[in-house]
């Protein structure tokens, strides 16, 4: 932050320190127990005589200036520049102090207290000569009321005060600005940070959002395309056939409708919420199955209860995989199969089709900067989020299998909202 942003940003008021409260306080009390030692000093060893009234006056009125100055002309808080109240007041408490200091010279005790209270709110290039000042008067008035032999401790003791006083005010101004400084600097990356987690909030709610407009939308609608193809292929020569592809469309679409509205109300996939993952999975394969495609399902072992995060991201993959064995693969037959053990899970799903080389589908998705397709991608990125990992093995002639597999003691595993 530079010096002009930090001037700019001192025009608004900071908040009020709270040890400035107590250090008021003590400086207060202090200020009047050392006026009333020399007004107690002035009345037992000061001389008498008419003028002591007069001097009795100029205390009273030194200190009725100084404690009521205080609540009508308030010194700056840190960072503003004093009020021309405050530097009239300022003035008024310096001149009065001035005449005792010539009258009664006792009043030199009540110098520690306005080089502390009176300047360590002034600018230092003020402040620094103002106390340089109030020590040399201190040290002349020491001087001239000296009766006997010279005491060097008339001079050095004043200076010395004098110098820790004003070390202690330039010090603690200079610590203050730094502070402040380092403060402005935290605020300034909080907020940077704030703005940057918010950002990437955003793309990952995107990221996710797209993914199930994916899974939901694009799926179901290249469904619906395939049968009313197949429908159309079938209108003419098999009528039955024709109308049972019709049928199948329409329940797949009201079935997208159904998700849809699901997935505005709370994103859940409906499958999961009407029943568990096996039900689920099993649902789908049966929705899947058909004469041109044969879908079946495997269970291997008995699930216990999962995160709705796992289940989700479970159901999501095989989603996702039987949408491109449906268009991609020309495969006959397709099979899900679950496999449960203690610590982990992992669905399977195998086709008989063309197959492809996986390796080279990799590296142009790379190439492409993770933009190709929503498929492969999606599926990746859903198996990661649930904390596990996703698998494709495939090869020309061959067909395909894709495993997505998650280790049950990950947090993902064992902190989500289990079923």
């Amino acid at each position: 932050m530079t010096a002009t942003a930090f001037r700019a940003g001192t025009r608004h008021a900071p908040p009020p320190d709270p040890d400035d409260r107590w250090l008021a306080a003590a400086l207060h009390l202090a200020f009047v127990l050392l006026l009333g030692g020399a007004v107690v000093r002035l009345l037992t060893h000061g001389p008498r005589g008419a003028h002591t009234g007069w001097i009795l006056g100029l205390f009273l009125l030194f200190g009725a200036l100084w404690l009521l100055g205080r609540a009508a002309a308030p010194g700056p808080r840190r960072g503003e520049h004093p009020t021309a109240r405050h530097l009239l007041w300022l003035g008024a408490v310096f001149a009065v102090w001035l005449v005792l200091l010539v009258l009664a010279p006792s009043a030199t005790w009540c110098t520690m207290p306005l080089l502390f209270t009176g300047l360590h709110r002034l600018p230092v290039r003020v402040a620094v000569p103002l106390a340089a000042v109030v020590t040399v008067l201190v040290v002349v008035s020491e001087i001239r009321v000296n009766t006997g032999a010279f005491n060097p401790n008339l001079v050095i003791a004043p200076v010395a005060l004098g110098t820790v006083a004003t070390a202690v005010l330039v010090h603690g101004r200079r610590l203050a600005d730094r502070q402040r400084l380092l403060i402005a600097d935290l605020v300034r990356a909080r907020g940077e940070l704030a703005a940057s987690e918010r950002h990437a909030g955003v793309l990952a709610e995107r990221q996710r959002l797209s993914a199930e407009i994916h899974d939901i939308l694009a799926q179901s609608l290249s469904s619906q395309r395939m049968l009313l193809q197949a429908a159309e292929r079938h209108w003419d020569t098999s009528p039955d056939t024709a109308r049972r592809h019709v049928r199948d469309a329409t329940e797949t679409a009201g079935r997208a409708l159904a998700e849809v509205r699901r997935f505005v109300r709370d994103l859940t996939p409906l499958d999961l919420a009407e029943g568990t993952l096996v039900p689920a999975l099993r649902a789908l394969a049966g929705r899947e199955d058909g004469p041109e495609q044969a879908v079946g399902f495997r269970l291997d072992g008995a699930p216990g209860p999962l995160p709705a995060t796992v289940e989700a991201a479970v159901l999501r993959v095989t989603q996702g995989a039987l949408a491109n064995v449906r268009e991609h693969s020309g495969a006959a037959r397709a099979v899900i199969t679950l496999t449960c053990t203690e610590d982990r899970i992992t669905v399977d799903i195998a086709d008989d089709g063309r197959g492809f080389d996986a390796g080279r589908v990799l590296r142009r998705g790379r190439e492409a900067g993770g933009t190709r397709g929503h498929g492969l991608p999606v599926m990746r990125t859903r198996a990661r989020q649930a904390g596990g990992t996703l698998a494709v093995e495939s090869a020309p002639g061959e067909g395909t299998v894709v495993t997505m597999s998650v280790p049950l003691g990950t947090p993902d595993g064992t902190g989500g909202d289990a079923r």
